[in-house]
């Protein structure tokens, strides 16, 4: 497993680590109005899956709106933003800073998708910070774990990785 802290803390994550060249593990995750989304919902796209701990916070804010960003640059992937926030206070959060090109997704009800990408806190019952592309043919082409869960992530790796994906 990936060693993670959050705030110098080390915490123990749950699940399995997925690794570069994977078949993409599915999960069930609600979306903002409350319908259930699964990995298969987007196949046929590349997906970048963006994971952060919660939007209300700083670097998560920041992570979602760069995302969201550079979305319009990324012919044929879906950008999913994945945390354990409601989806109430999700729609709420996009709905308050623009955010229309990367759907969020709530992994609150059963951490389906944080025990399935090797991303679940124990400890927190958060998500630690992490960024995965999945190709159209649900292949893993990349993988970050970031280290310390409050740093940000290689925004420009995860990116290209995106665009090479395709």
């Amino acid at each position: 497993m990936a060693n993670i802290t959050f705030k110098n803390n080390p915490v123990t994550l749950l699940g399995n680590e997925v690794k570069v060249g994977d078949k993409a593990p599915d999960f069930t995750v609600l979306a903002n109005d409350l319908s259930p989304v699964s990995l298969a919902d987007s196949k046929g796209s590349v997906r970048l899956i963006s994971v952060v701990p919660s939007l209300d916070t700083g670097v998560c804010d920041a992570q979602t709106r760069r995302f969201n960003e550079e979305a319009a640059g990324l012919d044929n992937v879906k950008i999913l933003t994945v945390s354990v926030d409601l989806p109430f206070a999700q729609k709420r959060w996009c709905g308050a800073n623009g955010i229309e090109n990367v759907q969020t997704l709530s992994d609150h009800r059963d951490l389906s998708f944080g025990e399935a990408y090797g991303v679940a806190i124990q400890e927190l019952r958060l998500l630690a910070r992490a960024v995965f592309v999945v190709d159209s043919n649900d292949t893993v082409t990349y993988v970050e774990y970031v280290s310390e869960a409050t740093n940000h992530p290689n925004y420009e790796a995860a990116l290209e990785a995106a665009k090479a994906a395709n």
